[in-house]
């Protein structure tokens, strides 16, 4: 028979592999094309008609791309729609976040000490919270959709400064990161589902009906697909910093999400006016390190206790079957040393990814991560620098089936 437990770590970690591949292939394929738009070379009369040309090489071959600023005369065969990467970057990502956040809410999502909440609410206020910042956002681009885009971006980083303070009065540390990663990736995807693509198969229509396609589709489109470029960065960053509490544990976690879209604004800058042969502005990494120093100091300021001892309900439960007395006297020697408020393992300066397991209810919070980690697999200790037993990591394992009844 399965293990519950194990079979729900393989289904997340494949969901995550899936995450990963996709998102790369949306990222990968969003960079080159806008690298490919920038330069592309417009100072040629091309008898195609064509807007702009580049030569590339690759994998041992020349190609040759035109870029039609409307649409070609004539409808091409095969033609290829960039999308699929997006949606599935989404998709899976959405997932995840529900194995992850919305099972888990008791553990990852909900902090009692910043907001009492249920889980149907802490759920209910994630999902609504995504699509509030599309609706928010799609909103302030038409208002901007003919004024300078300076200020729409301008517009849209105050959005996501309120947001990056408003998840922290919400959630816990590390899910108000998450989800201000997943509140912009909402965005990205939703440019290219609501607006991206549904504009360029206008432009397809009225090219195969014989009409001249409307240049504005082609502008709002592009408008969107910037937005994505430059927002790229920072949604990695918030996705990666669960990872690390140092970016999540922080009292200023909300100030060092807002930081970091700044820097991922000046990081592609930099290399958007490269591909644009306008020059190197090197300036603009001085300014990026400088932003990412404040976020080392911020980082260092006192962290909060994001990992705090889970609802009492999902720890007594734990704590109270058979076998807590062995593991936890197991999980006090073999693994104490590390995750403790003030680590006694040489070179640790903070507990591993901000879990502590110093007291009973710290232990039993912790049942479902120390059942997968130490019980199941030999994951912890660390190359079992603490000399675990093959019987301590029995008595793990029977211990959290008897409480979980599996």
């Amino acid at each position: 028979m399965y293990d519950l437990a194990a079979m729900g770590a393989w289904i997340e970690f494949a969901v995550r592999w899936l995450h990963v591949i996709t998102a790369i292939a949306w990222i990968g394929s969003s960079f080159y094309f806008i690298a490919l738009d920038l330069g592309l070379h417009r100072d040629r009369n091309l008898p195609s008609g064509a807007d702009g040309e580049e030569w590339q090489v690759h994998g041992g071959g020349f190609y040759h791309i035109q870029k039609y600023l409307v649409a070609p005369a004539h409808m091409p065969d095969g033609l290829i729609w960039h999308k699929w990467q997006s949606y599935w970057t989404w998709i899976s990502g959405f997932v995840l976040l529900a194995l992850v956040y919305y099972l888990g809410a008791e553990f990852y999502l909900i902090d009692p000490s910043v907001m009492e909440l249920a889980v149907w609410q802490a759920v209910a206020i994630s999902i609504a919270s995504l699509a509030f910042g599309w609706l928010v956002y799609n909103a302030l681009c038409k208002v901007f959709v003919h004024a300078d885009q300076t200020w729409l971006m301008v517009a849209l980083f105050g959005v996501l400064v309120v947001m990056s303070w408003g998840y922290t009065q919400v959630f816990s540390g590390r899910a108000a990161m998450l989800h201000l990663g997943a509140f912009t990736a909402t965005i990205m995807s939703a440019n290219v589902f609501m607006i991206i693509i549904p504009n360029q198969k206008v432009v397809v229509a009225d090219l195969m009906a014989g009409r001249k396609p409307d240049p504005i589709y082609g502008k709002i489109a592009k408008q969107r697909s910037t937005h994505n470029n430059y927002l790229t960065l920072p949604v990695l960053f918030l996705m990666l910093s669960n990872h690390y509490p140092l970016a999540f544990a922080s009292e200023w976690n909300w100030v060092i999400a807002s930081l970091v879209f700044l820097m991922g604004v000046t990081i592609r800058h930099f290399f958007n006016t490269m591909h644009q042969r306008k020059g190197m502005p090197w300036w603009t990494w001085a300014v990026t390190v400088m932003l990412f120093i404040a976020i080392v100091g911020l980082s260092t300021a006192p962290l909060s206790r994001d990992a705090r001892e889970a609802s009492d309900a999902a720890a007594m439960r734990f704590a109270q079957a058979e076998g807590f007395e062995d593991v936890e006297q197991i999980v006090m020697t073999r693994c104490s040393m590390c995750h403790a408020e003030q680590p006694v393992w040489p070179g640790l300066h903070w507990a591993p990814k901000n879990v502590h397991l110093e007291t009973p209810g710290q232990i039993a919070a912790q049942a479902r991560a120390i059942h997968l980690q130490a019980g199941l697999s030999h994951a912890m200790p660390p190359a079992n620098l603490s000399w675990m037993e093959e019987t301590e990591r029995a008595a793990i394992r029977d211990w959290y089936a008897a409480a979980t009844g599996g």
